[in-house]
């Protein structure tokens, strides 16, 4: 759950954007095989997939302009300006199955999901 966020002219509180305790140790865990501990997350929204927008997660050191910046669970996750409207009340987890792990989205924005899990209309 996001303890602090900061972000200019922006309603934070109404992002809520939640990582389970889950997905915080499975992104520390990658941070640190990739000896990346100075980083953090960055969640993203992008066109394309199946469903119309997928979702983007990579490595950041720093924020980027227009960044809402969020502190959860002593990790930094940056989300781009752009993302936030579609990210708006979403949990990220991480998931193992039968065919290995992966981070889940469950996002009540998502008028529509595809079978891979990870793009989704709007």
């Amino acid at each position: 759950m996001a303890s602090e966020s900061t972000h200019e002219g922006l309603e934070v509180e109404a992002v809520n954007l939640t990582l389970t305790d889950k997905a915080i140790e499975q992104v520390k865990a990658l941070l640190a095989r990739d000896n990346r501990t100075d980083h953090g997350l960055r969640v993203s929204v992008t066109d394309g997939g199946c469903s119309g927008f997928s979702y983007k997660l990579d490595f950041a050191k720093k924020e980027e302009p227009g960044d809402l910046v969020l502190e959860v669970g002593n990790l930094k996750v940056y989300v781009d300006a752009k993302s936030v409207a579609h990210l708006k009340g979403t949990t990220i987890d991480y998931v193992n199955s039968l065919y290995g792990g992966g981070f889940k989205f469950s996002n009540p924005n998502a008028s529509g999901t595809c079978g891979c899990g990870t793009s989704f209309s709007a």
